[in-house]
């Protein structure tokens, strides 16, 4: 259930890891998590070595670049790395990843002087990767999750982010009450009935940019949370996909930043 114990440093052989024996999929309460991929390990080590426990490779892995790219950082950073195909099909059986990323969960806390998204209840691990990854993409490292809300240590979620989970700081609140006795910086709340059309407003520096979950968005109680914004679109559809939501958001705030 927990992380690794006292794992060995990096030795150089192929042979299998020891102390990997307990090791399984993927659970919530567990204190460790994976990466899994080459693409997730490599930004795991490039972002957060401290918590990296071990790597895991794949025997079909040698030729592969990325796969020698592992085994170099892991050598640079002292990470112990080996071929163990049995605990990486125990770990993730119905995959075929050439590396698992074995890190120990981190906790993290928000800037208040910094941008942050704001999700409402999300609950999709794939809308959460691609929205981490918009965010790396665009500057913004700071992500306020609000219960129930889907697991951003989930390897499901940290892969479909393609690691970029690694570069954000996360954090949990029991309600948008708790979040907002926190952090006051003006908060921008997301919805399809918005008063103001995203190309009218005028963002703050430091903001709140908030967005509801995927199947309901946000109540109407936000309206008279800050400013509640509106993305144009058609009535072809009810409503953009979160992640699209986010990334026009985000778009637009760097936008403004730029003085376009």
């Amino acid at each position: 259930m927990g992380g690794l114990a006292t794992v060995p440093r990096y030795n150089g052989s192929n042979q299998a890891i020891p102390m990997t024996s307990h090791l399984k999929r993927y659970q919530k309460e567990s204190d460790a998590s994976y990466a899994e991929g080459v693409f997730a390990t490599l930004e795991l080590l490039d972002a957060r070595p401290d918590a990296v426990e071990c790597v895991l490779l794949s025997s079909r892995g040698e030729p592969n670049e990325g796969v020698v790219k592992i085994r170099a950082t892991c050598a640079e950073r002292g990470i112990l790395v080996g071929v163990d195909d049995r605990t990486m099909e125990r770990i993730s059986p119905r995959a075929s990843h050439l590396s698992i990323g074995i890190f120990r969960k981190y906790a993290m806390s928000l800037e208040a002087s910094a941008d942050h998204v704001v999700l409402i209840e999300p609950a999709d691990m794939g809308n959460l990767g691609a929205i981490a990854r918009t965010m790396v993409g665009f500057g913004i490292r700071d992500l306020a999750l609000v219960r129930p809300a889907v697991d951003a240590f989930d390897p499901k979620a940290i892969r479909a982010s393609m690691g970029a989970v690694f570069r954000l700081s996360f954090e949990y609140f029991d309600s948008f009450d708790e979040y907002r006795q926190r952090f006051t910086q003006p908060s921008y709340a997301f919805m399809t009935d918005g008063r103001c059309a995203i190309d009218r407003v005028r963002f703050d520096s430091p903001c709140a940019l908030v967005f509801g979950n995927e199947s309901s968005g946000l109540p109407p109680s936000f309206h008279n949370l800050g400013t509640s914004v509106a993305i144009p679109q058609t009535e072809a559809v009810d409503s953009l996909s979160l992640p699209t939501a986010v990334a026009i958001a985000l778009y637009e705030r760097a936008r403004a930043e730029r003085g376009a």
